[in-house]
């Protein structure tokens, strides 16, 4: 009886986590204001984090928090507000074309996923990291983050400070 009392629970957290998500996201792209937009990111984010400790995947939870949810979307407000969208939102004058192109991409990406539930993965080798342990054991994710992955984890790191150099040196007022 308690452990059909858990299921229950744990099937209720995620249809209440997937509802708020859901909406969360359609917020995100519906909403005018960039910040507000952010904030509601936030909230999806976190969504998906309670949802991988369901999955019992509690490293990539956190991992999920400390860099979507804290680092990326923050650096995305950071710029946001850096930026000064405000003018560019009251113009108004790219709004038909940003449309059509928004509306190309969601037809597009919308194939993709369609593609990618269809469509047969190849059965490869599995490596020694399997998602299993990878899931896990926050020492082999740094092992291999930090040997094998490291050029990659370094290529990312400097293309994040060329955005953030980039859109101080765009915010700059030419005087």
């Amino acid at each position: 009886m308690a452990e059909n009392f858990g299921i229950l629970f744990q099937w209720l957290i995620f249809m209440g986590m997937a509802f708020v998500s859901i909406i969360a996201s359609l917020m995100v792209i519906t909403r005018k204001n960039p910040i507000h937009s952010a904030l509601f990111m936030v909230l999806t984010l976190l969504c998906v984090a309670v949802l991988y400790v369901l999955l019992h995947s509690p490293f990539i939870a956190i991992i999920q928090v400390i860099v979507y949810a804290g680092a990326i979307v923050m650096l995305i407000v950071f710029v946001i507000m850096l930026l000064d969208l405000e003018e560019e939102l009251r113009s108004g004058l790219k709004i038909v074309s940003s449309k059509v192109i928004g509306g190309f991409l969601a037809v597009l990406f919308l194939l993709g996923i369609f593609y990618a539930a269809v469509a047969k993965s190849p059965a490869g080798q599995t490596g020694t990291y399997t998602t299993e342990k990878m899931a896990t054991n926050v020492k082999d994710v740094s092992e291999v983050l930090f040997t094998k992955y490291l050029l990659p984890f370094e290529i990312i790191s400097i293309l994040l400070v060329a955005a953030i150099i980039g859109a101080v040196i765009l915010s700059k007022k030419r005087t």
